[in-house]
């Protein structure tokens, strides 16, 4: 059924499956009214009792009145939940869900279930699709496990919006380090030159009580080795995640691994300063990575053990040249090199509460008690870490660098 239109209809009967006669529509035009409405009105030609539950037998038949106006692959799950829900009934908030996109618990359940095998051909076996209809394609196969999932996202997408967020976080980095290339004349191994630190963006210790500093060190880069892998990374695995998931979830999940990266320097590298976004691209690659694990079978992307494999590299060769800088000599001692610990923050945050997120597709992540518990987990990491750079510098007597 089109969205944000209203049916006008004539009233006809129809018996369902237990022989009773109930009035179903008749669609000739459509006029625009609120969704939910529509939706309402709709169910309750289904739900004479106004109970705000219909039996399955009843949901079949309004599939069947209106099953035309469905994408073939959405009729083809909402058949699967009438197949597969135990109770034997469907409540108006799982139909309202269902309609916009937004599938409840209960719908999972009902799902897996489900009795009801889901016989129509893959997305893979589908022909005649256009440029922008098989990056959809394969962008569901990349990151989602399940078939039902995959159709559902499929018939769902319109890129709009567009994954903008990370498209303009590495937009926004590479016009950065351009400025400070320019500004410095030096390309590889920026922090190396005397300049570098006095930028208002990385994190340095003696500039804690500058929050900003905290997220926006992202922006600055080593180097043009340290921005390209990162780069690369951040747009191969942030695009495809961003389209599937939103620019809200990925962002939350990209925005913890950022600031967790820049606390667990203050609190384990007490003296180094921190730049990179490494953070929060570990974080969505770690996240990604132990997604495809956990459901390792039913991920059906090309080549997935290679690809994985050489994601790996990737990492470690990164990791490992932070780890190189961080303990090679500095340009200009007491002050060290950036830190290298804001990688292991970022990878923290992917495996525990960026799972979280990645396993539950179109799902409200409210409702997931592990959502919460990662969540308060970080919380109490962001508060401790706050304290910790108040009083705990002082407490200590930390030697640090000068400010640059």
């Amino acid at each position: 059924m089109p969205t944000g239109a209203n049916v006008h209809s004539s009233p006809a009967v129809a018996a369902n499956a237990e022989g009773e006669e109930i009035e179903v529509l008749e669609s000739t035009d459509v006029l625009p009214v609120a969704p939910e409405d529509q939706w309402k009105s709709l169910f309750d030609k289904y739900d004479p009792e106004s109970s705000g539950f219909i039996s399955t037998e009843r949901f079949r038949d309004l599939l069947e009145a209106h099953g035309s106006e469905l994408d073939p692959h959405k009729l083809e799950v909402l058949l699967a939940l009438a197949d597969g829900n135990a109770d034997g009934k469907i409540c108006y908030q799982d139909f309202v869900n269902l309609m916009s996109n937004k599938r409840s618990n209960s719908f999972r359940r009902a799902i897996l279930q489900g009795s009801r095998q889901l016989k129509n051909s893959s997305l893979t076996e589908e022909v005649g699709l256009g440029l922008s209809q098989r990056l959809v394609r394969h962008v569901a196969y990349e990151t989602l496990p399940r078939e039902v999932d995959r159709k559902w996202y499929f018939d769902s997408y319109t890129y709009c919006p567009p994954p903008w967020l990370i498209l303009a976080i590495t937009i926004a980095e590479m016009v950065v380090f351009v400025y400070y290339g320019l500004q410095l004349d030096r390309w590889v191994l920026q922090v190396s030159s005397p300049s570098f630190l006095k930028s208002p963006l990385p994190y340095h210790p003696q500039h804690r009580a500058q929050a900003w500093r905290y997220l926006s060190y992202i922006f600055m880069h080593a180097g043009i080795e340290h921005l390209g892998l990162n780069m690369a990374m951040q747009l191969l695995v942030g695009v495809p995640l961003e389209m599937v998931h939103g620019a809200a979830r990925i962002g939350l999940i990209y925005l913890c691994g950022v600031l967790a990266g820049s606390l667990a320097v203050s609190v384990t590298d007490m003296t180094a300063p921190v730049v990179g976004s490494s953070g929060g691209v570990y974080a969505l690659v770690s996240a990604h990575l132990a997604n495809v694990v956990m459901n390792w079978s039913g991920m059906k992307c090309q080549f997935k053990l290679f690809r994985m494999a050489m994601a790996l590299v990737c990492m470690s060769v990164e990791f490992g040249r932070a780890v190189w800088l961080r303990f090679y000599p500095p340009a200009f001692p007491p002050c060290p090199n950036p830190s290298f610990v804001a990688h292991l923050g970022g990878v923290v945050v992917g495996l525990t509460l960026g799972v979280v997120v990645l396993q539950n597709y179109e799902q409200r992540l409210q409702e997931q008690s592990l959502f919460w518990i990662f969540f308060c987990v970080y919380a109490l990491f962001i508060f401790c870490g706050i304290f910790w750079n108040i009083f705990a510098y002082s407490l200590l007597d930390v030697k640090l660098p000068p400010a640059p």
